[in-house]
């Protein structure tokens, strides 16, 4: 008997064209193996909502077709009520610029050709089940796959939305042009906002911007893959990256490091890392931006970070 799959669609998606859209759901149709249903997304949330109502229809396939927002909102449809034997398999078909979530679980970039590798893995039952993050805020919660910050990578999320809502396209160079403005020209150098708490451990204090992975890559430019943590695994717990100074010399060597993927030392304790925690809470002394899988998230004033192992089975 075919098992019920549910494709979504972000129709908005950067790289995903109508044509190819067409290619990958007569690719998914054709085989034996599913009963495919589609939706298209047309709000923000949209996903969510129609990941929930697909866990509790008893789908057991749900295939996300977009960026990593997308897929981050499908997670969250997912987990909504959180982790479970009833959760549906998620297969993640890569549409946005970046893709993060499918390139970091070993998926091609085009996604037609992800969408052949998708099929392979159903028809011969290959999954992996990965851990995912948590994030707690404001009486909320939001599960990460990849990645989530606050600071200057938010803010640089947040100028990049603002630009695409002005009709500009994600491009790697676009990217790299706005980080390079938001981290010389637009953020606060000189006065830290944020401070790292741990259980049984002292506060650290003085930290300019948190970046905690779930997942390595953090992002790509292009085929490029940009590493702040390039021990960070969906089989591990959280890794952060967190530099204490935005001085010129450590923002260079930040960039080189994450361009190198792997580590370096740096003077005058210019950055904090940490690899496999299970939780950990950042503060705020003034509101500031969060971002989540690529995804702004409002000001916040305290967020706790939590691992949670084996969440989710994902196609690969």
């Amino acid at each position: 008997m075919p098992m019920r799959a549910l494709l979504i669609v972000n129709p908005r998606a950067t790289t995903t064209g109508a044509r190819t859209r067409e290619v990958i759901v007569r690719a998914l149709s054709s085989t034996a193996r599913m009963e495919l249903a589609v939706a298209d997304t047309t709000r923000r949330a949209h996903a969510t909502d129609l990941a929930r109502q697909a866990r509790l229809d008893g789908v057991e396939v749900v295939l996300a077709l977009g960026g990593d927002g997308t897929v981050n909102e499908v997670v969250n449809g997912l987990l909504a009520d959180g982790p479970g034997p009833d959760v549906p398999i998620l297969g993640t078909l890569p549409g946005g610029s970046a893709n993060v979530v499918a390139r970091s679980l070993g998926l091609p970039a085009d996604p037609v050709e992800a969408t052949g590798v998708l099929i392979e893995a159903l028809e011969e039952e290959r999954t992996r089940t990965i851990g995912l993050g948590l994030a707690l805020y404001d009486d909320r919660q939001r599960w990460f796959a990849c990645n989530a910050g606050l600071g200057v990578d938010a803010e640089i999320v947040e100028e990049m939305e603002r630009q695409r809502a002005e009709g500009h396209e994600a491009t790697p160079i676009r990217y790299f042009n706005t980080a390079l403005r938001q981290i010389l020209l637009r953020t606060e150098r000189h006065e830290p906002a944020l401070t790292v708490r741990r259980a049984g451990v002292q506060d650290i204090e003085g930290i300019f911007l948190t970046i905690i992975a779930n997942s390595s890559p953090w992002t790509f430019l292009g085929p490029l893959p940009v590493d702040p943590c390039p021990h960070a695994s969906f089989d591990t717990g959280l890794d952060l990256f967190a530099p204490r100074s935005l001085a010129v010399l450590h923002t260079l060597g930040n960039v080189s490091r994450m361009l190198q993927r792997r580590r370096m030392r740096y003077p005058f304790a210019g950055l904090l890392t940490l690899h496999d925690q299970s939780e950990f809470t950042v503060v705020a002394s003034r509101p500031t931006p969060l971002q989540i899988d690529g995804d702004a998230a409002g000001q916040v004033s305290v967020v706790t970070f939590q691992s949670v192992p084996r969440a989710l089975r994902v196609l690969i």
